[in-house]
């Protein structure tokens, strides 16, 4: 239906939320830039106004101006008639009378408009410009009334690449001369981000200036105005050059190709070949290589690297190949080919047998945490940098977001293990679909694993298996809540506009029906990793149920190309099926809408109440299961409903670990969520379907047999119940001295992440007294991971990587390994790696310098684990890191904490017990009885404890208990104390805290 545009209202449908995200991918968002009014005098209104209105875009053959001035009454429709102006511009000039300014539409006359996006033109007086939506204060059909005349001159460069301005005025004045009338004269474009003017100051050396948009948004040097003179000056970033060089200046030519390359090797490892060779050298710079490969039946093959080896994979079997190696610059110089290598492949390894899970209790296993993509690099021919990898500043710094692999893991299991960890949890192996995705929870082919991470003898299932042989776990983060931006392969994938015409050639890759996006394979025709092809078409796809397809909206990208409805993912577009993902944003984040809404536009959120998506991740998630993992971590479990869970997700994980491993492994197979309660109240702002305890307990009532439905009855029904009407438990808590088998048969599946613990870090004592105050609302709190901070958040909800300092650290280390629940630690944190670092800004910034950095180049060497917490031999950087006092500290406390089960599996009390942080634990099951006293930092007494022979294994202290009462000195912020009932002795020795 057409409407006829009047004042503020005539609103054409648009795509405001897709084209945002739009704007997104393709430039970081513009900063606003100063909004602050220049300090020259404006000169006074005008009573005309002159408008100017581009055409090129539009086709329309009649242009007409539907205007009122400000306060005064609308024209008739379609208002009045424009005349040409010159090419691609039309004019109408309009009395205002007293009016400072109008309103204004423009129309074909036929019934198409143009009112800025129902938002209509906000246009001043004076001579003004409308082209594609911005308004600016020019005469694009003037010759220059400001050509310089005689006298000084001064010739200013403006940058607006930061700004996203689609054009730049000058307003000025000479030293001891009058100012421009407002907004100054425009700027021409004189190359790429940059914008020219050349003014004549007469007898003046200097001039005073600033800058705007034509649009009211002003730069004026943060109130101080721009001090420039004569000849030639940039602005750029609100840093002055005089007498600088032009920045649009062509470079002389680079004709010179870099040298051959030298010292090429090839060495044959099974099917895999692994080639090497030294950095070439050029007069400018390298920047890349090229490797030409001849030999067996597949013919000759060209692949572009970007560093000096490649790992050659997947080829014949006991067949002689051949490589040469040439090397490219920045302009396209190739060097002559270097001398060939050569080398013949041997037999492929046997595909790895698949896994089993250890089957163990999970409060045995201390956890590593690592990003697999940022970890360590065992083989480089799968790194990739991705659309973002220039954009992000990762390429500056060689460092491409897919780094670190399963190979580079598994390199360093005996790292880990050397540290005294027997649990690895691992970010999400899924194929992931986005241009920033190597952390891995953007899935897109939930049924395989990412190739970015895989080598030959190095795939997921052979990490499993490594694990396994070392007796560690492997828990792998899955993700039910969300696919891909791009949907997910094998249930639905949408299909958005596009066309690769003059504007948008650069970004839309052309269709290759025969080439299969993996993350990993070079596309022949773009020559990209990242293709994007198979996901947009011009025309409407058959089926397509999104609305207004391929109407243009009124948003440009940064580069002010104009943008389309459909052109990108949304939840509200009507591009995704309801049956299978929900249709909004999240609102409100304690509010319903938190499970049936997006996150963000990178995570389209899947109807989890539908059969057909649950059967989709069911099955996705048995192939896993089938390799042997541990465990699964729960990303975003809080986005679904409790309901589903307990319904669909749990029950199908517990049957297939017990139909393919049996009835224990199930009952251990280690399931935790994350439910993202960033408070420090008990119940998250006494919302109970928010709170992260909430999700470790059964179903207390029926509801309707429809999963949506029911997911509604249970929201409002547990809500208004309110936190006084949950269930309670002791099953973390003594009975005295006593352990007590615990009550498991209200348990849901799953166990979660201690939330509350997490955002108190910043201080041990806070952590643990806010950590007791919940415990009584678990079902079982001693299967709580508790972590200081992670991937995500560091403590209080802070964006960047914990740094309240060595001995700090070291106390929290010393709570976690001995309280309660499993102790987690985010990979580095041993070496305090990045402390105080922004952990993750996305593309707008490299990774080197946030918490996400490459963590490998301090585990270069060999490292070689003969037991938990024992390191037979470690040579270079790793022996460096190991050597550091934060991993001895973690050493010992492993080795602590596994030599007394009270402090894996116990009950804990702190009843009869003076001390900040102390605590009594125990643990009894057949001939096992473990029973320990705990103090951190400080010191504390204990009253009312079994009598006996009580050793520390820390110092190997003895007290005889022959009245129930045990007191014990402080040890020092980070050192602790554990005495143990018949204890062993003292555990380990000395290091920098435990002493």
């Amino acid at each position: 239906m057409r409407r006829t545009p009047t004042p503020r209202l005539g609103r054409a449908p648009t795509a405001a939320v897709a084209a945002a995200c739009l704007l997104g991918l393709l430039s970081a968002t513009p900063p606003a830039g100063p909004v602050a009014v220049p300090t020259a005098p404006v000169a006074a209104a005008e009573n005309t106004a002159t408008v100017f209105y581009y055409t090129k875009t539009k086709n329309w053959s009649a242009h007409h101006l539907h205007y009122a001035p400000d306060g005064g009454a609308w024209t008739t429709v379609p208002g009045v008639a424009m005349e040409a102006a010159c090419t691609d511009w039309v004019k109408k000039t309009v009395t205002l009378g007293s009016a400072a300014g109008l309103q204004a539409t423009f129309n074909n006359g036929t019934g198409t408009w143009d009112n800025n996006g129902g938002q209509n033109y906000d246009l001043g007086t004076g001579t003004l410009t409308v082209k594609d939506g911005v308004v600016a204060h020019s005469d694009p059909c003037a010759d220059d009334p400001d050509e310089p005349g005689p006298g000084n001159q001064a010739t200013v460069y403006y940058s607006t690449a930061a700004l996203g301005w689609t054009t730049a005025n000058l307003h000025y004045a000479p030293v001891g001369g009058a100012w421009t009338t407002v907004p100054g004269i425009g700027m021409e474009a004189a190359c790429t981000g940059w914008w020219k003017r050349t003014v004549d100051l007469g007898t003046a050396t200097a001039l005073s200036a600033v800058f705007n948009n034509g649009n009211g948004v002003w730069d004026n040097n943060n109130g101080a105005n721009y001090a420039l003179l004569a000849g030639t000056t940039t602005v750029k970033d609100k840093t002055v050059t005089g007498n600088a060089a032009n920045p649009c200046a062509a470079e002389v030519p680079d004709t010179q190709a870099p040298a051959v390359p030298t010292g090429v090797a090839a060495r044959a490892d099974g099917t895999s070949v692994v080639l090497t060779w030294e950095p070439a050298t050029d007069n400018r710079a390298v920047t890349g290589y090229q490797v030409t490969r001849t030999g067996g039946t597949r013919g000759t093959t060209v692949t572009d690297v970007g560093s000096t080896v490649l790992s050659d994979t997947n080829l014949e079997e006991n067949t002689a190949y051949t490589y040469t190696v040439r090397a490219l610059d920045a302009a396209g110089n190739i060097s002559a080919v270097s001398a060939p290598a050569r080398a013949t492949t041997g037999t492929a390894p046997p595909a790895p047998e698949p896994g089993r899970p250890l089957g163990t209790d999970p409060r045995k296993d201390p956890i590593y945490f690592v990003l697999t993509a940022r970890f360590n690099d065992g083989d480089t021919s799968n790194d990739r940098g991705g659309s973002q990898h220039t954009k992000s500043g990762n390429a500056a710094n060689g460092d491409p977001m897919f780094r670190g692999d399963f190979k580079g893991l598994v390199n360093k299991l005996d790292y880990i293990k050397g540290l005294g960890f027997s649990a690895v949890w691992i970010t999400p192996v899924v194929l992931n679909r986005s241009d920033y995705d190597y952390h891995g929870y953007h899935g897109y082919d939930f049924y395989r694993v990412d190739a970015r991470l895989e080598s030959a003898g190095a795939s997921y299932q052979d990490l499993i298996n490594a694990a396994h042989a070392k007796g560690m776990k492997i828990y792998q983060d899955v993700v039910y809540n969300h696919s891909s931006r791009w949907g997910a392969k094998g249930l639905f994938t949408p299909k958005t506009y596009g066309v690769r015409d003059t504007q948008w050639s650069w970004y839309y890759d052309e269709p290759n029906s025969s080439f299969e996006y993996d993350g990993l394979t070079v596309e022949p025709k773009s020559g990209k990793s990242y293709y994007n092809g198979d996901l947009w078409s011009t025309a409407e796809p058959t089926g397509n149920t999104c609305v207004n397809w391929g109407t243009p909206t009124q948003y440009t990208s940064p580069e002010g190309y104009r943008i389309h409805n459909c052109q990108w993912p949304s939840p509200t577009s009507g591009m995704f099926p309801k049956s299978l993902y929900h249709a909004c944003w999240i609102g409100n984040w304690e509010g319903e809408d938190s499970r049936s809404c997006w996150l963000h536009d990178d995570l389209a959120d899947f109807n989890t109440e539908s059969a057909a998506v649950q059967n989709y991740l069911i099955g996705a998630y048995d192939k896993y299961i089938d390799m042997g993992v541990d465990g699964f971590r729960v990303d975003t479990a809080v986005h679904i409903p409790r309901t589903t869970w307990n319904r669909r997700f749990l029950p199908a994980i517990q049957e297939r670990v017990t139909q393919k491993f049996g009835a224990e492994a199930a009952r251990n197979f280690f399931v935790f969520g994350e439910v993202a309660a960033f408070v420090n109240d008990k119940w998250n702002r006494g919302s109970v379907n928010h709170s992260a305890q909430f999700y470790t307990w059964k179903e207390r009532k029926e509801y309707d047999a429809d999963d949506a439905r029911a997911a509604l009855e249970m929201y409002d029904h547990e809500q208004q119940l309110g936190p006084a009407g949950q269930p309670t438990s002791n099953n973390a808590f003594l009975n005295g001295n006593s352990y007590h088998e615990p009550d498991h048969s209200r348990f849901s599946g799953m166990n979660v992440i201690d939330m509350r613990m997490h955002m108190n870090f910043g201080d041990a004592r806070n952590a643990f007294g806010n950590g007791k105050d919940s415990d009584d609302s678990y079902n079982d709190a001693t299967y709580n991971v508790v972590y200081v901070d992670s991937h995500d958040y560091g403590p209080n909800k802070s964006s960047e990587r914990y740094s309240g300092g060595t001995d700090a650290w070291a106390e929290n280390m010393s709570l976690m390994w001995t309280f309660r629940g499993i102790p987690t630690l985010y990979y580095g944190s041993e070496i305090e790696f990045q402390k105080g670092r922004k952990i993750d800004c996305g593309p707008t910034c490299p990774l080197a310098t946030t918490g996400r950095a490459y963590f490998g180049d301090h585990l270069a060497g060999d490292v070689k684990a003969s037991g938990f917490s024992t390191v037979e031999s470690a040579n270079g950087a790793v022996a460096q890191t190991l050597a550091q006092p934060l991993a001895r500290h973690l050493q010992r406390l492993n080795q602590i904490r596994r030599a007394i089960p009270a402090l894996q599996m116990g009950q804990y009390s702190t009843e009869g017990i003076s001390g900040s942080m102390a605590y009594k634990r125990r643990y009894t099951s057949g001939t096992t009885d473990s029973f320990a006293l705990v103090t951190v930092s400080d010191g504390a007494t204990f009253s009312g404890v079994p009598n006996g022979t009580y050793t520390d294994a820390v110092t190997g202290d003895q007290r005889v208990v022959a009245n129930g009462s045990l007191s014990v000195a402080a040890p020092g912020k980070g050192n602790l104390r554990v005495y143990v009932l018949n204890g062993p002795g003292r555990i380990g020795t000395a290091g920098p805290y435990l002493k």
